[in-house]
């Protein structure tokens, strides 16, 4: 027989999001089969969600517990290209590879892998990185197809077999994270100066 946690999991909509708590959607699974979390901390797989999960685990159903979220449309994250200073740290952040960039370039995002989970959002130092509805009028598994949900474990799992590997001490660069730093304040003073070139030019 499958286990619990694998039938769970396969119910889920696989954003890896973390907003139930939890590492990923698998970490969730385990939490559920092991009674440690409620069957209504997805906010993406929404009240259709919390249905699936309560006839796989015979629990009652009821709304999403508005402690980890509310059901909404799915989001798409949008990268400001102008603005990117190609820190890398949104790569890092990224469940399923869905941006593409190299250090010091521009990035941006690959629609059709971003699972909306937002968590590139807070890890950009310039904010360059905003979010745009996908799926207006649609929330929840109404706004996820089981294709899309496929496609996004299959990428995640990927992304999971491959950090892994141990990487050749050669691939890492010590001067990386100074790199990204530089990196930062030099957008910072690019803003600063765009800001102040604006102001002048509105000056009568």
């Amino acid at each position: 027989m499958i286990p619990l946690a694998a039938r769970v999991l396969e119910a889920l909509p696989q954003t890896q999001c973390t907003r139930c708590g939890y590492p990923d959607c698998a970490g969730y699974a385990k939490a559920i089969e092991a009674g440690d979390a409620g069957i209504d901390q997805c906010p993406p797989g929404g009240a259709e969600g919390v249905i699936r999960l309560s006839q796989l685990t015979g629990r009652p159903a009821g709304p999403v517990n508005p402690h980890f979220g509310i059901e909404g449309p799915r989001m798409l994250a949008v990268i400001d290209e102008a603005w990117c200073i190609g820190c890398t740290l949104c790569l890092d952040a990224c469940p399923t590879d869905a941006i593409v960039g190299i250090n010091k370039r521009m990035h941006t995002v690959i629609e059709p892998h971003c699972t909306g989970c937002e968590l590139c959002i807070p890890v950009c130092p310039v904010d360059c990185i905003s979010l745009e509805t996908a799926t207006p009028g649609q929330t929840g598994w109404h706004a996820w197809s089981q294709r899309q949900a496929d496609h996004a474990r299959q990428r995640y799992e990927a992304r999971q077999r491959r950090r892994e590997k141990p990487e050749p001490a050669t691939e890492r660069a010590p001067a990386a994270p100074v790199d990204r730093k530089r990196a930062i304040i030099e957008a910072v003073l690019a803003r600063a100066r765009a800001g102040k070139s604006q102001t002048e030019t509105s000056k009568p």
